[in-house]
């Protein structure tokens, strides 16, 4: 029996490189189209330039309520409030429609990188015969930045943004946990709705990792060096696979009690139904890579707290990040804990969104479920050995159940998991 309290998906918002909104998202999944492109950073030199995913014919202006506030918001803010306008459109949540004190935002948020031509000026102001003096930093550098800078790059400023836009005055919160960031905000937002602390939410994470600073700050993880390949350099799972592609994007969820849903008359939007959220620690390795117990032990507690066993899961959404050792682990704990359930690994159209890429992934599974699909992973041509994983590739492959549950981990050491299923009859 379905309690009130139950948690569902009216609506989604999606920007990715591999489309803006839901239908050409989901299209270009199904048509195994790729969002990775080479960003011709390094034309005018010998040095190839990397690739990554791009979202494409993004406007801000589009989005952003007023205008104005674009001056106070990094690209970053700018793909979460696109995001969410799109999933309150989807959910018929109009403005003023829900309580705006029982209106939340959860999301998940990267370290933003500064745009480096804001910090071009104080850097030069600091300079004394070549050599930075940071004890210049205060009187001659703050003059060169705009007053409002700080403002476009903390982590809690796309949910900042999006609680003004949307005036939603309820529990507001930002987690900054590298990929586990937007699961990990999802399943605090199904948390918060359960505890009838909230009614609505917006959940998800944004994030752009094209940016000069992430590749230096990554520089120590393994990234594809398909310089000349583009489109196949992502390729979780597979025996050729040579690392991790950044990209950028967003998506939000509007999360609400089924109660809720079905008193303002939108029962007959549910996409899914959120059956369980958690996240687990264990120290990585001393080399930045996740440790397999880790990953299941987010499996195994999501597994209980859905109330599932492995039999009842139609598909796994992987991390699949594309580097030698996370696969591999990542494989073997599907494996141990699940067996042989079909695996999808969306990162391979358009790489690792950071914040974001958790909750970009779920919504290639929440689609799915409205179609009874599991969309297939690009790049796979060669199984692996060391992954023992079923991979659906090639094409969409139907789904004998209609449930998933979505993984992400970080280097830092969580693992997040959340099981979802499709939407049930009404009572």
């Amino acid at each position: 029996m379905e309690s009130a309290r139950d948690v569902v998906i009216t609506g989604i918002g999606v920007l990715s490189p591999i489309g803006i909104g839901s239908a050409a998202f989901w299209a270009s999944l199904i048509e195994g189209r790729s969002g990775v492109c080479s960003l011709g950073w390094f034309d005018q030199s010998d040095r190839p330039s990397p690739p990554g995913g791009l979202v494409p014919d993004f406007d801000p202006a589009r989005y952003v309520r007023p205008r104005k506030a674009l001056k106070v918001m990094s690209r970053d803010i700018q793909l979460a409030v696109a995001a969410a306008d799109l999933a309150c459109t989807e959910a018929g949540l109009a403005q003023g429609a829900p309580d705006p004190d029982r209106f939340g935002v959860v999301f998940g948020a990267d370290m933003i990188a500064v745009e480096l031509g804001e910090l071009a000026g104080a850097y030069r102001a600091c300079m004394v015969d070549g050599r930075f003096e940071f004890g210049r930093w205060g009187q001659r550098a703050m003059s060169d930045l705009f007053p409002l800078w700080m403002l476009k790059y903390l982590p809690n400023m796309p949910a900042c943004h999006v609680g003004i836009l949307h005036d939603a005055r309820g529990p507001n919160n930002t987690l900054t946990m590298a990929e586990a960031s937007s699961l990990a905000a999802l399943a605090e937002a199904y948390e918060i709705i359960r505890r009838g602390q909230a009614d609505v939410i917006l959940a998800g994470g944004a994030s752009s990792r094209i940016h000069p600073m992430v590749y230096v700050r990554n520089a120590g993880r393994q990234t594809s060096q398909r310089h000349a390949d583009p489109a196949g350099a992502c390729r979780p799972f597979d025996a050729d696979r040579d690392g991790m592609v950044h990209g950028e994007g967003a998506a939000v969820f509007a999360l609400e009690s089924r109660q809720h849903a079905e008193s303002r008359g939108a029962g007959g939007r549910v996409l899914a139904r959120v059956l369980a959220g958690t996240c687990t620690f264990r120290p990585p390795h001393a080399d930045g890579t996740v440790r397999g117990e880790a990953i299941r032990g987010a499996i195994l507690t999501a597994l209980a707290a859905a109330r599932l066993g492995p039999s009842d899961l139609g598909h796994v959404n992987a991390h699949g990040l594309g580097t030698t050792l996370d696969d591999e682990r990542e494989a073997e704990a599907i494996r141990e804990t699940l067996g042989d359930v079909p695996v999808t690994a969306p990162k391979s159209y358009f790489g690792n969104l950071g914040a974001a890429t958790g909750a970009v992934e779920l919504a290639a599974s929440v689609l799915g479920l409205g179609q009874g699909l599991i969309p297939p992973t690009r790049n796979y041509h060669r199984p692996d050995p060391r992954c023992p994983v079923r991979v659906v590739h090639g094409q969409a492959q139907a789904a004998e159940r209609p449930t998933v549950l979505a993984l992400n981990h970080a280097a830092s050491g969580q693992a997040a998991a959340m099981v979802l299923a499709g939407p049930a009859p009404r009572t």
